[in-house]
Parts: structure tokens; sequence; C-alpha cells
């Protein structure tokens, strides 16, 4: 049983103790309800590009050289994160270094500097971020079916966001006013998970944490549009074809019941090298070098895509099989000893992942800001354990036949219409 405790701190921020046996790390993340969604849309790319700023030095270690000379010499890592649903950055270190390491987290992030001139200095290494994805189809290709899911909204938006926006039109005073309206205690969490031995009694966690500056609570993001099913190409003239398909199940986000239906199905469905997608597209017709499926739900919206990585040949066969592979799942269902194995192997590989401090982390943070729900890994496995063959049956039949279609490659829009 894992031992889970939380305070809340006199700025509005929860704080998460949670102990893993086993382990001689520990994890300090702390993450806040200010992802790429939360942005207005002068904004795209701010989310992310202020997680790098941060990194440029606080109050107590002014500047880059500063924090990460602080990092190495407590034998530390740290990194961060920024999605569409939040923005989190983490710290892992040995047990005994855990009050160095909240030290060095808190202060940069909770009291960061934003310097102007390392703000311009680090517009450049952005617009190369967003290069770089450019340059990669794959990449491309998930910029391409968000955009496609989602439309010109929030969530169809990248993270990076365009390179115009860094280079040409932020500045400091808006992005401290990005900050100052999303980053709310009231809308984030801290979490210390792992080895917990190196942190005391007397209330210096506490005290760290606080440096994080009280601020009113957000204002609500805007919501998931409706579904419009769209097909985007990026024409491409290459061998290969990255494939992307984006179905809306029928389940809501707000059950985390459902939410592991969803998980175990989309298992069976392309989950595993003993998934439906793997077997027949890779192994048996040989039509894709790789092929998956991945469930997500953001807090208002469920999210079932498939992928493929394939020889530009080959993409209409493999969209035409893989649609009707769906096809057959919701109207004859799935077999009793798939829907067994993707449980195991579902709620095994989850418990595999746990084993690390900073995945556990990372779950919590999803946990309790995007859903607020209980943060204990334990009962999320159990949530996977507990799925029936019904169940999973029922998700299938309530995954709809419409779909938006994203593909980079040598194609056009009609080859995905008329297929």
């Amino acid at each position: 049983m894992t031992s889970i405790t939380r305070t809340e701190l006199s700025t509005g921020l929860p704080l998460y103790r949670i102990a893993v046996d086993g382990t001689r790390a520990v994890t300090i993340l702390v993450a806040f309800d200010a992802g790429a969604r939360t942005e207005r849309p002068e904004e795209n790319g701010m989310a992310h590009f202020l997680e790098h700023l941060v990194f440029k030095g606080g109050e107590k270690y002014p500047t880059y050289r500063d924090v990460n000379e602080a990092a190495e010499r407590i034998g530390a890592v740290l990194n961060a994160y920024t999605s569409h649903d939040l923005v989190a950055f983490h710290i892992t270190a040995r047990a005994q270094s855990a009050l160095e390491a909240a030290d060095l987290l808190t202060d940069f992030v909770g009291r960061p500097r934003i310097d102007a001139g390392e703000l311009d200095r680090e517009r450049g290494v952005v617009v190369q971020e967003i290069n770089r994805a450019n340059d990669q189809p794959s990449v491309m290709a998930e910029h391409l079916i968000d955009q496609a899911a989602f439309g010109d909204r929030p969530l169809g938006r990248p993270v990076l966001g365009p390179a115009e926006h860094i280079r040409d039109t932020f500045t400091r005073e808006g992005i401290l006013a990005f900050r100052n309206r999303r980053w709310s205690p009231a809308a984030g969490a801290a979490f210390v998970v792992g080895n917990l031995s190196g942190l005391d009694e007397d209330g210096r966690l506490d005290e760290l944490f606080a440096r994080f500056a009280e601020h009113p609570a957000p204002e609500p993001y805007e919501p998931a549009p409706a579904l419009e099913p769209r097909v985007l190409v990026r024409e491409r003239d290459s061998n290969q074809s990255h494939l992307r398909m984006s179905y809306r199940p029928g389940i809501e986000t707000d059950d985390p019941s459902q939410r592991a239906i969803l998980a175990i199905y989309s298992t069976l469905l392309g989950g595993s090298m003993g998934s439906r997608l793997f077997d027949e597209i890779r192994e048996q017709r040989g039509l894709a070098y790789s092929v998956n499926s991945v469930a997500h739900a953001y807090s208002d919206v469920p999210v079932l895509q498939l992928s493929a990585g394939l020889d530009s040949s080959k993409t209409i066969d493999a969209y035409r099989r893989m649609r009707e592979i769906v096809t057959e799942l919701r109207e004859q269902g799935p077999n009793e000893s798939e829907v067994e194995r993707a449980r195991a192997y579902a709620a095994g590989a989850r418990t595999i992942a746990f084993e690390n401090s900073g995945a556990v982390a990372r779950h919590a943070a999803q946990q309790t800001i995007l859903y607020g729900e209980d943060v204990d890994p334990d009962a999320s496995i159990a949530l996977l354990d507990q799925v029936t063959f019904e169940e999973v049956a029922e998700v299938a039949s309530r995954v709809p036949d419409e779909l938006s279609v994203a593909c980079v490659g040598p194609h056009i829009v009609e080859e995905f219409t008329s297929a």
C-alpha cells in the first residue's frame, strides 16, 4: 500500500508526499493547469516558451549556470514538460538530497527572474526547436492530427506555437502576465515522490513551496469543440508516409473507470505486439513498419489515435484496413482472450512504469490537476485489473465511424476521402 499525505499550504498550493518503497531516489515535481490549451490565440507557444525561460535562474540561483551547477553538485537531474494540459517542472535526486533539490526547484520555478537579455537569446533556441520539429515528418504528423481533430482551437494548435510568435511578438510583459494569470497555486500542485527519508518533519519543505506566490484562480479554458471530421495532408516528396487517425470514443472522461476501459480497448487494438493492428497490419500484411494506437483523455474529451509509419505505396491500403479493424471491433466485439491479454499487459506496463518515481509524480499531477481525482498509483493499477470483457465490448461499440485523418507524404486529400 502506497503511503500518501496531503497538506495545503497557506498560498493554496496542495503538497503531496507519496512514499514509494524500494527506491533510493526522490522526485520533486510542481505543475500548473497552464498548458497550451489555456493560451489565447496570440499567445500560442507562450506556455512552452515560459517553461524554457524559468530555467535561466531565480533569486538564490540567479543564472542558468547557477541552476545547472547546483543540480550537478547534488547529483540531480532537472527537466520539464509542457503539454496541452499542463506545464510541469521536476527534479530527481538521491533521497538524502531531497531538501537541497526542493530548494533549487522552488527557487528558479517559484521565483524566476525572466531576464530580458536571456529572453531574447532564448528566442533563437526555441525557433530552432520549432524548425527541427517541422523537419521531422512524424512530429509534423502529430501536429497535423491535432489540427484535423480540433481545428483552429486551443487543442488544435501546436504546443510549440508558430515561430513568428517566438521571434517577433512575445514580450517580457506579456509572458509575465500569462504566468500571473495561469500559474495559480489554486490550479496547481506539488509532489514529493519516492524515498522520503531525506525529508525532515520541521516544516522546511512547506516553507520552500511557499515560494509560489498566491494568485487568483484562473479562468476556465475553452472547452473542446464538437467533432468536425477533417482530412489534412501535408504533401511531401518521399517514399515514406506518416499516417494518423483520430476517433472520439463515447466515454465520460470524468469517470476513471471508463478511462481505464478505454485504455484496455486501445491496448488490444494497437497497444502491444499481440494487438490486432500490429498482428495484421505489420506481421500478416506487411503494410507498415510501425503501427499502434493510444488512448488519451483531456479533461473534457477522449481521443483514440491510430498511427502508422509506412511505405507511401501502402498508405491507402493500410488506412482502409485500419478503419475496417475498428469497425469489426465495433460491430462484432473483441474476444475474451484478447481482452484478458490486453488487461494483463496494460496493468503490467503501468506497474513497471511506476517503479520510477518520476512516472508516479507525472501520473499524480495528471490525476489531481486535470481530473481532480485520487493520486494513488495503486488505485490506477487496480482500475485496469478490474476491467471486464463486457465493459471493453461496450466501449468498442461506442467508437464511431467518423474520424479525423492526417498524413504527411506524397498524397492528396481525395485519396482518403474516397477510400
